[in-house]
């Protein structure tokens, strides 16, 4: 037996146990105005998808019990929401006694749902680089493709923002059940609140509010690999002296650089690693809710992150910086996307991410991105959480 098939056994074991406590709270009776909402693996906090639906629905509805679970319940959240500990016996029993299911990413395998539950899956990434589920050919993990096909099974609806969603679901999720195509509920904020979210961050950071903002903010690389749970950083070796010189000659102004750790990086790491400390760059990783930062800056570099997409989609700026293409191909299968499919300049190295900002051309990039929404039949408008508030107060 090789350490792959050793290790698919002892999460199947695991899973026996976790689907023992799920029959054990069966006990309790179901709850129809309590939803318990995930983000991250519980790595997550106030933030994405689950965020912007938790806030509408309060909205509409206060007499709503909220519940989250999570690894860390220090975090800061509304006082309208119940943080508890994600523990399996918590897990069991909140998702055993809620009527709606929201969460970003994959229940825990051997999760059991009930009749009469909702479980709407919003996903951390519609329109995204990466190569997912099947779509990874021989690089899927085994235990992965398992783990997926659970969560699969136990999905009502997954929200999407487009025709290329609805398309690509049963290859990339595993999932060819019903989707909500509504928008994504974290784009909201990007199209709808740009002001507010521009003098926010700012007022938090203690900058004045005439100072440019660029985010760069690198995706999750590592994972599950063939049986062995990675978490890595990788050092950014782009030139930040020479990118905030090459902004402000560009773009004129006065510029930071807001550095993001992805979720689950943020929740092992106080920040993100550096080549050299720079007081014009202010790491971020700490906060909540990408949305509320992105929706704050001026431009966007990442490498293969979906918030490249949702960034495009409220008309945001972005470049992508990768110096790993190849490698990553070989370890995540071929990207979903070809250059030449996407509105976006690509560098590989430092020295062409410095030109591209220098010949930036935003009424080029614009037309780009209106021209890759109607292709693929992208819905984003700022109505998502509305949308799925509404579908879920019908239920």
């Amino acid at each position: 037996m090789n350490q792959e098939e050793r290790y698919i056994r002892k999460r199947k074991r695991k899973a026996k146990r976790l689907s023992a406590l799920f029959l054990l709270m069966r006990v309790f009776p179901i709850k129809k105005k309590k939803i318990t909402f995930a983000a991250f693996e519980g790595d997550g906090g106030f933030g994405c998808n689950p965020r912007y639906i938790a806030e509408e629905l309060h909205k509409r509805n206060p007499s709503l019990e909220m519940v989250w679970l999570t690894h860390d319940i220090s975090r800061p959240f509304p006082n309208y929401i119940r943080l508890v500990k994600d523990t399996p016996f918590n897990t069991a029993f909140h998702l055993s006694t809620a009527k709606v299911w929201i969460d970003n990413y994959r229940k825990p395998y051997g999760t059991l749902k009930r009749k009469g539950q909702l479980y709407i899956q919003t996903w951390h990434a519609t329109i995204g680089f990466k190569a997912v589920g099947l779509f990874r050919g021989d690089a899927f993990p085994k235990i992965a493709r398992i783990v997926s096909e659970w969560d699969s099974a136990l999905i009502d609806y997954c929200l999407s923002n487009s025709k290329y969603c609805d398309d690509v679901y049963p290859k990339k999720l595993l999932y060819d059940g019903p989707t909500l195509r509504v928008g994504s509920p974290r784009v909201d904020p990007l199209i709808n609140e740009r002001k507010k979210l521009h003098d926010n961050i700012r007022k938090e950071l203690g900058l004045d509010q005439d100072v440019k903002l660029l985010l760069f903010a690198p995706t999750f690389r590592s994972g599950n690999q063939q049986g062995k749970r990675e978490v890595t950083a990788e050092t950014p070796q782009i030139d930040f002296d020479q990118l905030l010189e090459a902004l402000a000659e560009r773009f004129e102004g006065e510029w930071r650089v807001l550095l993001r750790l992805h979720p689950t990086l943020a929740a092992r790491l106080d920040e993100m690693p550096l080549i050299k400390k720079n007081p014009r760059l202010i790491d971020v990783s700490g906060l909540p809710d990408m949305s509320q930062i992105l929706g704050g800056c001026e431009m966007l570099i990442t490498d293969y992150s979906s918030c490249a997409f949702d960034a495009a989609f409220a008309h945001i700026p972005v470049l992508l910086y990768a110096d790993d293409v190849q490698e990553y191909i070989n370890e995540r299968g071929k990207f979903m996307w070809s250059r030449e499919e996407l509105p976006f300049e690509l560098a590989e190295d430092s020295t062409s991410l410095i030109e591209n900002v220098k010949v930036f051309d935003n009424e080029r990039y614009n037309a780009a991105v209106d021209v890759f929404m109607k292709n693929n039949e992208v819905v984003e408008n700022g109505e998502a959480c509305k949308r799925v508030a509404e579908f879920i107060l019908r239920e």
